[in-house]
Parts: C-alpha cells; structure tokens; sequence
C-alpha cells in the first residue's frame, strides 16, 4: 500500500546556488547603485532632460536586469532548500520575481520623473513631517 502523501527530499539542496545568487545579486545591485548616482549627479550639473532619459538606457537596465535574475534564483533555491521541488519553485519564484521588479522599476520612472520636474526638494521626505507640525502649530 501507498502512502497517500508523497514526500519531496532534496538530495542535494542548492546551497551553492542559493549564495551565489546572493553574491551576484549583491555584486549588480552596487553596480545599479553607482551607474544611477552617476547619472543623477551628472543630471544635477547639467540639469537636462536628456540625461535623465539615459537613465532609461541600457546601463542601468543591465544591471537591473541582473538584480531581477540573481532574486529569482535565490528566492527559487530558498524554497528548494526548504524542501519544495524545484518546479514548483521556479514556478512561485518567476511570477514574484517578475511582478516585483516590475513594480520598482516603475517606481523609479516614476521618481525621476518627480526629480525632474522638482529637483532634489520632490524627493525631499521631511517636508511632509514639518507640514504636520506646521498643521499641529496652528490648531
């Protein structure tokens, strides 16, 4: 007789997957952060819309893109590791893994698109915390 659930043990789980993923995942986000602190910083001498429309070229895009891969590999090993088969996986890991990326990357268009039309003070977060107090002092 069968058992009625059959259990999934990983003979070899991806260890080295999972901190390679992380390691390479790492590696091109501080890529990403560099080329985009470029690219602002050049934006703020030049104060040009064109240069903000190169922070939509390739430069960025491929360590984005690297980003995006090295999560769904390190999300997709995470869960081998925990004892889910590799299918099911890669099939939870893609879809979490393409949706968010997607969702930041358009943040962040979004956010340049902010920065251009009001400088450094659009990304300014404190001001929101002093038009509270301006509101509470006036009460």
């Amino acid at each position: 007789m069968e058992p009625a659930i059959s259990y999934y043990f990983p003979l070899n789980p991806p260890y080295f997957l999972f901190g390679a993923s992380l390691l390479a995942g790492l590696a091109c986000g501080k890529a990403f952060e560099s080329t985009l602190r470029q690219l602002v910083q050049a934006w703020t001498q030049n104060r040009s819309s064109r240069n903000l429309l190169n922070l939509k070229g390739m430069p960025v895009k491929l360590p984005y893109i690297g980003i995006t891969i090295c999560v769904g590999v390190f999300l997709s090993s995470g869960l081998e590791i925990f004892g889910f088969p590799p299918d099911f996986a890669y099939k939870v890991a893609v879809p979490l893994t393409i949706g968010s990326a997607s969702f930041v990357w358009r943040q962040l268009g979004k956010l340049l698109v902010e920065l251009e039309r009001g400088g450094s003070a659009a990304m300014d977060l404190d001001i929101y915390e002093e038009i509270e107090n301006y509101k509470e002092k006036r009460k």
